[in-house]
């Protein structure tokens, strides 16, 4: 007789506020903010916070556990930019008169819709795929390596992708790498600010879900379904 899948109290509130920041973060990337002489995109800034949730998911719930997610997310980033481009296209009423600025936030551009929606797959998959394995090495001990590794790994592989489909062709590759170095310095060090926080949710999770899942048995394929 085949188990009932278990359910957990936070797994899907978590998993809820994983897909707003990742869709609210697509967005907001238009927006550049100032910090002194520093400048970052809306998107930069929370962008990061999804690796965060993945480290969570992957430590607490386990690969299948991320795997489930990256693949709603995935689907929730492919409708938002699907549907937001079709809602400008549509004829705007004489009297409405916000159609550019309505089409700044919501209109995205194919090429930059496909290097995101490819990069972030990419780069989550790296992301939950590294931590599951450093776990086993480390049989559980220093999640800070898993932490910033799995980031290390992740966020490398969906920057790359992302700028060199996104830009590929259009800026020389001097100007690409200067865009791959400083992103992924930004995020990595976000990473490692945000290790104490990380600490502190797994923790809680762990204790009250009653789970620390070894993902000895798994199957890593990201085509794999269940938890």
């Amino acid at each position: 007789m085949t188990e009932p899948p278990r359910v957990f109290k936070y797994y899907d509130l978590l998993a809820s506020v994983f897909i707003v920041v990742l869709v609210i973060s697509n967005l907001v990337g238009q927006k550049i903010c100032a910090f002194g002489p520093f400048r970052v995109s809306g998107a930069q800034l929370l962008f990061p916070i999804t690796y965060i949730f993945g480290d969570i998911f992957t430590e607490v719930y386990g690969y299948g556990g991320s795997r489930r997610i990256i693949w709603i997310g995935f689907i929730a980033n492919f409708l938002m930019a699907l549907l937001g481009n079709v809602i400008v296209a549509l004829p705007a009423a004489p009297e409405w008169h916000n159609q550019d600025a309505f089409a700044t936030v919501f209109h995205q551009v194919p090429r930059l819709v496909v290097a995101s929606l490819i990069a972030y797959w990419c780069g989550e998959f790296a992301n939950s795929f590294t931590l599951a394995k450093m776990k086993l090495l480390t049989k559980g001990r220093y999640l800070w390596t898993r932490t910033v590794g799995s980031t290390v790994v992740g966020q490398g592989v969906d920057t790359i992708v992302l700028m060199v489909i996104a830009f590929g062709g259009t800026m020389s590759a001097s100007v690409i790498i200067s865009l791959i170095l400083s992103g992924y310095l930004f995020k990595v060090v976000y990473e490692v600010l945000a290790t104490p926080l990380t600490y502190w949710i797994v923790g809680f999770l762990k204790r009250t879900e009653g789970v620390d899942k070894f993902d000895y048995d798994t199957n890593f394929t990201p085509f794999a379904t269940g938890m």
